[in-house]
């Protein structure tokens, strides 16, 4: 049992936090997106909340952290979706939200500390150079920029650049290793995948440097349509129409966006399925005439709407927001992360519709995804049992559709990323008493799992890399 009072005064100077209800309060992610989880996962708690301000109290804390033998689990601003922020072995949270600064920026490039919240980030970027991030998630307003590349995966703007996991969406992160005497270490290329979506397992990182993209006052627009798969259909077809520039292309299926999003409902009608679109001004004309031939109904502009008090921006409807805004009417709701593959996709949806029907409600979010547009399904599901979920997954699969589970919080088990060789190595440099985030990698916690297992992964192991 670590001397908790002796690990306080190693820490002096630093601001620590004992308060019960804080700790609990920051110990705490939106886990509970998933009963799975959340019945795992509701009494997880640290024991202090410690938040640094700069890359020098990092290393004090890591450093006396070491020493006490006790766990560190880093949290950015608590949006994460698996419990990737979720203390399994008590210890420190590692608050990493005064590390608020943006540093530096310049054409194509920004670098900022890990806990700049990201609509920050792309404000200051706009008013210094008209610049803004290739990407973020619908949470932008409240997520950390450290938090999205710890435990992000893509978001608005994947439509254009794909997601966290291709080259270029990440130029460099500075991570500090857990030793006695730890280290900053600068990762870039195909060593960024060591640290991105790693949950903080192979470092805390303290620095990141990001690509940016020219900003535009982009317009959120609404097109309903009587049919789903005509929906998915016009959706797949924008997001193939080289000349128009969106940042964002979702589909969700009808009664979902007018029994959910209850702001926008006077623009909607229950028995249409929506297309949320997110476009560029000087494409608008040319997105008009498309959905025209295309016979979507524009049921929403912003830049033409009376009165946008109280309307929240078209990402806010998309990605995990639309799962919130179901939660927040029915709180049976929950979700699965499902990718369609090319080029039967389309195919892929029409089954998975007709196998589930309303009980699975159909939400795509559309990605480039290695240079081929697809969707990427975030469907809800009207939840009953954990064994009804576990046959829901089953027969996605069955179905040629792998499945991303957010009903794990381990790397492994959710898909999201692979442990190989290379990354259990750099653990073993960067962490070598597995102090970092414990219980997030099976293949560290247990010697006899099988990493080589062949399955999808949204970010793939770094074998090949090496």
């Amino acid at each position: 049992m670590a001397d908790l009072a002796k690990l306080k005064a190693d820490l002096a100077g630093i601001a620590i936090e004992d308060n019960p209800a804080i700790v609990k309060q920051k110990s705490r992610d939106f886990f509970w997106y998933s009963p799975v989880l959340k019945r795992q996962l509701d009494h997880v708690v640290g024991d202090l909340v410690v938040t640094p301000k700069d890359e020098a109290e990092v290393i004090r804390v890591l450093a006396a952290a070491h020493a006490h033998g006790v766990a560190v689990t880093p949290r950015g601003a608590g949006t994460g979706n698996y419990g990737q922020a979720m203390p399994l072995a008590g210890g420190i949270v590692l608050n990493l939200a005064e590390m608020n600064k943006v540093t530096a920026i310049a054409p194509g490039r920004v670098v900022a500390e890990p806990g700049v919240i990201m609509a920050k980030l792309d404000a200051e970027t706009r008013a210094h150079s008209g610049q803004e991030l290739r990407l973020h998630p619908s949470t932008a307003n409240t997520a950390s920029v450290g938090g999205f590349v710890a435990g992000g995966s893509g978001g608005v703007g994947s439509i254009r650049w794909g997601g966290l996991r291709d080259l270029g969406n990440v130029i460099r992160l500075r991570i500090v290793t857990m030793e006695a005497s730890p280290r900053t270490l600068e990762l870039s290329r195909f060593d960024l995948h060591k640290v991105s979506h790693a949950y903080g397992t192979n470092g805390i990182i303290t620095e990141v440097e990001m690509p940016l993209a020219p900003a535009y006052d982009w317009v959120d627009v609404l097109v309903g349509f009587d049919d789903w798969m005509d929906a998915v259909r016009y959706a797949d077809a924008l997001g193939n129409e080289d000349g128009i520039l969106t940042k964002e292309i979702a589909t969700v299926a009808a009664p979902a966006p007018f029994d959910y999003f209850l702001r926008h409902q006077k623009f909607l009608k229950r028995e249409q399925s929506v297309v949320i679109v997110m476009v560029a001004p000087h494409s608008l004309d040319a997105f008009l005439a498309f959905t025209g031939r295309e016979k979507g109904e524009i049921v929403f502009r912003a830049d033409t709407a009376q009165d946008l008090k109280g309307l929240p921006p078209a990402f806010e409807l998309a990605w995990n927001h639309t799962t919130l805004r179901a939660l927040r009417v029915d709180p049976s709701i929950t979700y699965l992360q499902v990718m369609y593959p090319f080029p039967d996709h389309q195919k892929k949806v029409a089954r998975m519709t007709e196998l589930l029907g309303d009980e699975v409600p159909g939400h795509l979010e559309f990605v480039r995804f290695d240079g081929k547009v697809i969707p990427m399904g975030l469907p809800m599901v009207r939840f009953s049992t954990e064994e009804r979920l576990d046959e829901i997954i089953r027969i996605h699969e069955e179905e040629g559709c792998p499945i991303f589970n957010p009903h794990r919080y381990t790397l492994e088990e959710g898909g999201m990323k692979q442990t190989d060789d290379v990354q259990l190595a750099f653990k073993r440099e960067a962490d070598p008493d597995g102090l970092l985030n414990p219980g997030k990698m099976i293949a560290w916690e247990d010697p006899n799992f099988d990493y080589r297992a062949k399955k999808t992964f949204l970010f793939p192991g770094l074998q090949a890399a090496g």
